[in-house]
């Protein structure tokens, strides 16, 4: 049996695309990955509330395929609209599309912290310090507390797709990760960092998961499949 994924995705985000995929592909099921996308350029409060606009579109497109699970993957998008709103997003999407698993992004990232017991994160976001803080209010107000969190200051949506991976490691190492139960290598789905969650694990000594890791969780679970796959850190481990 395939598994037919839906992606609602920024139209300028190029990295959920791939990790998601190349995350799943290390899974025994079979999947197969179909699209949707919201216009984005640049990552502000502005054009964040205009691409949320054209939600119901994607999700028409993607219920046109038929698929059994979809996963609204811009985590700030959502995070930038105050606590709790993934709740929301995901209560609408599943009134439209009802035969289907209904995941996002912002609700994957606070699950996975949830499954690993992570009471205490550190995170490195790409975005502008005002929306940084935003993703920071909205895990605290699930109850996490916030160690410590770096913003690399990227509004460019497309710029933020080829951040090398040495300036999150580096930007990873600035943090303060004292007492810190994990860290978020990249609390966006744009920003690559699927390559560097075993080898951060390995130097930072503490779980490491990004939004595409929680993600893919996300859809196993959802799809009630087990959760285990290799070289994508402790999230995806072991079963639980």
């Amino acid at each position: 049996m395939t598994h037919r994924i839906g992606l609602v995705v920024p139209s300028s985000n190029v990295t959920v695309e791939t990790e998601i995929p190349a995350l799943l592909s290390r899974h025994a099921g079979s999947f197969s990955f179909h699209s949707s996308r919201m216009r984005m350029h640049t990552v502000s409060p502005e054009e964040l509330a205009a691409m949320n606009a054209q939600r119901e579109r994607c999700i028409d497109e993607l219920g046109d395929a038929r698929v059994d699970a979809v996963l609204y993957a811009c985590l700030v998008a959502i995070m930038a609209q105050g606590p709790g709103e993934h709740r929301r997003v995901e209560t609408a999407v599943r009134e439209q599309l009802p035969d289907a698993q209904v995941l996002s992004s912002a609700g994957a990232l606070v699950d996975a912290l949830t499954v690993l017991r992570a009471g205490r994160v550190a995170l490195v976001t790409p975005y502008v310090r005002p929306l940084a803080r935003q993703v920071v209010g909205y895990l605290e107000a699930e109850g996490f507390d916030v160690v410590d969190w770096a913003a690399l200051e990227v509004d460019d949506n497309a710029e933020v797709g080829c951040i090398p991976g040495e300036r999150v490691m580096e930007a990873a190492r600035g943090l303060d990760l004292t007492g810190a139960d994990a860290l978020v290598l990249s609390a966006c789905v744009q920003m690559p960092s699927l390559a560097l969650v075993d080898d951060a694990e390995r130097e930072f000594g503490l779980p490491v998961l990004s939004a595409a890791t929680a993600g893919a969780h996300s859809l196993l679970t959802g799809l009630g499949l087990d959760p285990v796959l290799p070289r994508a850190g402790s999230l995806l481990a072991r079963s639980r």
